[in-house]
């Protein structure tokens, strides 16, 4: 792979958008979009961790601000405004946010302080475009990455600790049913996700380094070793974007061992 940022101290959400990656870098509190080598753009500054992102159907940005358990969306002049709030449901650490084709946003928390609080199962709620905030899954075991299939029928989550990929049909009104299990990851415990045009899924592993590819089912296809701890994926341009870092430690002391890498998706 090809490094095209460094200096990330960790190194999270990678999307394709407008023509190039974006990623969040939550211990530094940026969104940073990449044009290339040497060619970056600070797009939103929030101090907090987790930081998590994704784009309306317009086009603007929302971010999933943890610390002040907010949804923010970023306006035309660049300022921030509140979207949606998150703190009458939870407290605990929201970790990721996907929108649907129709601009329903979905949000996650693991449902625990990481690492040092006791383990309790995750949710998801949706956020509908006039910043409604309603629960619609629950019992997820640390949730992280997710997608929405294009169709905007199928959402997609990461359950790390249960080493699977789960699946909900989304009802007409944005809520979550038939909960089912997309692919199991035996051995691997995925964390940012992304679907490739063939409706298959690429998972970002932190401890296996490396980034997977599965069909519904859990039929490997592909496998991309990365330098790092992969956090997570994304796809754009026929290339595999993937940014990560060494895990464990302070990410707010010490030099800064996360990056942006790129690869060519390898044959199907």
């Amino acid at each position: 792979m090809d490094t095209i940022y460094e200096g990330i101290r960790f190194g999270e959400s990678v999307r394709w958008h407008d023509g190039k990656p974006w990623f969040a870098d939550w211990a530094a509190g940026q969104v940073i979009s990449v044009a290339g080598p040497g060619d970056s753009t600070i797009e939103a500054s929030v101090e907090s961790f987790p930081l998590c992102f994704d784009f309306l159907p317009d086009g603007r940005l929302l971010l999933a601000s943890s610390a002040s358990r907010q949804v923010l969306r970023r306006e035309a002049d660049g300022s921030l405004t509140e979207y949606a709030d998150l703190a009458p449901v939870s407290t605990m650490p929201w970790n990721e946010i996907v929108v649907d084709p129709r601009g329903n946003a979905y949000v996650n928390s693991i449902g625990f302080e990481f690492p040092e609080g006791e383990y309790a199962p995750g949710f998801v709620v949706l956020v509908t475009p006039d910043g409604k905030v309603t629960q619609v899954a629950d019992d997820l075991a640390f949730p992280n990455g997710m997608a929405v299939t294009p169709d905007g029928g199928t959402l997609i989550v990461a359950e790390s600790y249960a080493e699977q990929l789960t699946a909900y049909t989304i009802g007409a009104d944005g809520s979550l049913g038939d909960r089912r299990v997309w692919a199991a990851t035996p051995g691997d415990h995925p964390d940012g996700i992304c679907l490739d045009d063939d409706g298959a899924v690429w998972y970002a592993d932190v401890g296996n380094k490396h980034c997977r590819r599965v069909a519904e089912g859990g039929e490997v296809l592909s496998t991309v070793d990365f330098a790092r701890s992969a956090f997570s994926c994304a796809i754009g341009d026929g290339n595999l974007y993937v940014v990560g870092q060494d895990f464990g430690g302070n990410p707010f002391a010490g030099e800064p061992t996360g990056l942006l890498a790129v690869a060519p998706l390898p044959p199907k």
